[in-house]
This record gives C-alpha cells, structure tokens and sequence, in this order.
C-alpha cells in the first residue's frame, strides 16, 4: 500500500534540499500529478496540505474535478492543472473545468481556451508548452515559436499567460537534461522581460527534480513518487 503522507514529505525534502543546493531563495510550487488515480488517493494528498493537482485525460479528470465538487472533506481551495497534450475537440470541458493549462502548443488551442472560458470563471492560467527536445513524439512548440506564440496569446483577454512547461529529452546522462533545462530558463527569462506576469518555468518531474531546480524550475511535476506506479 502507498503511503501518501511518507512520499509527500520525502517529496517536500527533496525539493528543500535542492533549492539550498541552488542558493535559491523562491519557492518552488509542487504540483502533484494525479493522472489515473482515484479520488480517494487525491483526498489523502490533500489531507497533507497539497491543493495543486495534474491531470492529463479530458473525461477523467472532469468526472474527478466534478465529484469533489459535492465532497465536504475538501474544505480549502483546489487548483487544477491541465498537463497533457489537448486537441481542439476537447477544449471546452477544460476550459470550463481547471484554473490552468500547462501544454497550450499552438495558437488555436488558445484561441479555442479563450473562447470558451465561461464569463463567470476567473481568467484561465496558462503555460506554453516546449518541444525543447524535439523529439517526434512529444507535445509542443519549437524554442524558435515560443516568443511568436506568446505575442499572439497575449492578445487573448479570457486568457493570462504566466509561463512556460516542457518535458526534457529521457537519459541517463545529466548534463544532456541539464542544457535542456537551461535553455529553457533562457527563454522564461527573455519572456519575464518582456510580460509582467510571467512567474512560473513548470520542468522537472520525479527522476529529475534536482537537476530542474537547480537550473531554475518553479514548479516540479511529480505523480509516481507522491502516488505510487500506474
């Protein structure tokens, strides 16, 4: 049986640890992906003071969001993350049901995000998503996009862009996921000069929290270390 509240604290160590090992002062936020896992395990991270989730399957999560909705034991706010790649198709439950979307990769996903985020809910949060790889198989822009991209959403009002999300190339090798992580933070860094509300460089996730932090992540994406194997 997971023990939630042991792997969340283990959790919460590594990320102090690696943030003194950076000199870094700032927070970095740990988002607690929750992708196929069901409510139940959701409320004992929560219990343990977590209120920022990730989901990555349209239907799924909304029956989760929507179900929680009607369950007392979740007394305080809870922030929901979409993390996972989004077809046009599929944009209204999102944006009728989650605070933020981390892997917007192109501008007709926004546009559709923004027109169809209900008047009555807050602005929608937003990250683009980088194919800082450029692997075939994953999600997101190019690196030589992202600035493009950005000026476009920009003009979006039911839409607030706050940053930037990828997932680097998988070795074994550090230094390779390292300069992925760098260039990364270069581009959020040339974003930061130029929008005032970008705050939030979402890289790193179980395996590589460390190296994510130490190359400047402000949120670190972790499901099977808090929520056990799929």
């Amino acid at each position: 049986m997971t023990n939630i509240s042991n792997n969340i604290v283990a959790i919460q160590q590594r990320i102090a640890k690696a943030n003194k090992q950076a000199q870094r002062q700032d927070e970095v936020q740990l988002l607690a992906v929750s992708k196929t896992k069901p409510v139940s395990l959701i409320k004992q991270a929560f219990a343990q003071g977590l209120s920022h989730f990730g989901e990555n399957y349209v239907q799924e999560s909304v029956d989760k969001i929507q179900q929680i909705k009607l369950d007392s034991d979740f007394d305080r706010p809870i922030y929901w993350y979409f993390i996972g790649p989004l077809q046009s198709n599929k944009t209204r439950p999102v944006a009728e049901n989650f605070d933020w979307v981390q892997s917007v990769d192109r501008l007709k996903i926004a546009q559709r995000l923004n027109q169809q985020r209900p008047e009555n809910l807050p602005i929608l949060n937003i990250c683009l998503q980088v194919n800082i790889s450029g692997e075939k198989s994953k999600s997101g822009t190019t690196l030589s996009q992202v600035m493009e991209l950005a000026s476009q959403v920009q003009d979006l009002p039911r839409l607030k862009l706050r940053g930037i999300m990828a997932i680097p190339q998988k070795s074994d090798d550090l230094a390779i996921v390292e300069q992925q992580f760098s260039e990364l933070h270069n581009i959020y860094q040339e974003l930061q000069q130029q929008y005032s509300d970008i705050d939030t460089l979402s890289m790193g996730m179980s395996a590589d929290l460390e190296s994510a932090i130490k190359c400047g992540s402000t949120m670190v994406r972790v499901g099977t270390d808090i929520f056990g194997a799929r």
